[in-house]
């Protein structure tokens, strides 16, 4: 009955890892049973046995002579649908009863019957397979009420496995370096800091306070000093920080960390437009040491010698 259901004759490729290894066997005899070709890869690591039905399934798709499907089984029937997933024109629907089935393969198409070794017995899994091969794709499903589906809806059904197919190739993928901090730094309004011109800050919280911080190339901060240690970490652009207290300076790029301890005098320029996350555990407090002029002719002496 199921080889007459299809257009092309039916191919299964079958496999299982150790928890779903004898279901599998079980599903394959009823399927040879059938008269349906099997091809059974045997016993592999849950991800292992996935990945190769997922391949060989997707693979074959567009072979005009056969049908080909997967059977797949693990303990839960989870972890080999995910592996089998990942690859292009595999529909993988983990199914513990027969409504679950019928509704896969009419909605989704499914393609990829993945069944779980430790939670249904070999009779319902019997009927599940029984249902994911004998149901065609747009029937009357538990999903529709048992009935034939709408005009709308069945036109969409049509169209969905075309668009499917699409995921992934229909737009190129922008690639980007940002991490986490970098993300979140994008949508967010920075206010200017009166006494550092060329300066701006985000507030994220307050005391202990963290903060995405922005100066534009050329800018300097002349030396000052905080009631608090801050750490910070760079996320654009590339800047000095002479640690007057200590007499030592640090040159600092994209994914630099530094720790200021609280009360050390520190001057700051930057090279570029430059980005970095900062946090204390106070509130935001600055407590200039020079001023602006005093700190470029410092930096000017420093260049000269």
């Amino acid at each position: 009955m199921a080889q007459q259901s299809t257009k092309r004759p039916l191919k299964i490729i079958a496999g299982a890892d150790s928890f779903g290894c004898n279901l599998k066997d079980v599903l394959v005899s009823q399927l040879r049973a059938l008269n349906i070709q099997v091809e059974d890869l045997g016993t592999d690591k849950y991800y292992s046995v996935g990945e190769e039905i997922g391949r060989r399934v997707s693979k074959a798709a567009d072979d005009p002579t056969v049908e080909t499907r997967g059977l797949v089984a693990c303990g839960t029937g989870v972890g080999v649908a995910i592996f089998s997933n990942k690859f292009p024109g595999v529909y993988a629907a983990t199914c513990l009863n027969t409504e679950e089935a019928r509704n896969a393969r009419s909605i989704n198409n499914c393609n990829v019957l993945a069944v779980s070794g430790m939670n249904t017995t070999p009779e319902v899994a019997s009927d599940v397979l029984k249902t994911f091969l004998e149901t065609p794709f747009k029937s009357p499903c538990p999903a529709s009420g048992s009935n034939p589906w709408p005009d709308e809806i069945d036109q969409f059904l049509e169209n969905s496995i075309h668009e499917m197919n699409k995921i992934d190739t229909s737009k190129p993928v922008e690639s980007s370096s940002d991490c986490h901090l970098c993300s979140l730094v994008k949508s967010r309004e920075f206010n200017a800091v009166d006494i550092m011109p060329g300066g701006s800050i985000s507030i994220v919280r307050e005391s202990p306070t963290s903060a995405f911080v922005r100066f534009t190339a050329g800018s300097v901060e002349p030396a000052h000093h905080h009631t608090f240690g801050h750490d910070l970490v760079v996320l654009k652009g590339s800047k000095r920080v002479w640690n007057l207290s200590k007499g030592e300076k640090y040159d600092l790029s994209i994914g630099d960390y530094l720790f200021t301890p609280a009360g050390d005098v520190h001057r700051v320029k930057y090279f570029e437009d430059t980005e970095f996350f900062i946090k204390w555990e106070g509130q935001w407090d600055l407590f200039l040491d020079e001023d602006h002029a005093a700190a470029n002719a410092a930096i000017d002496k420093e260049k000269e010698n």
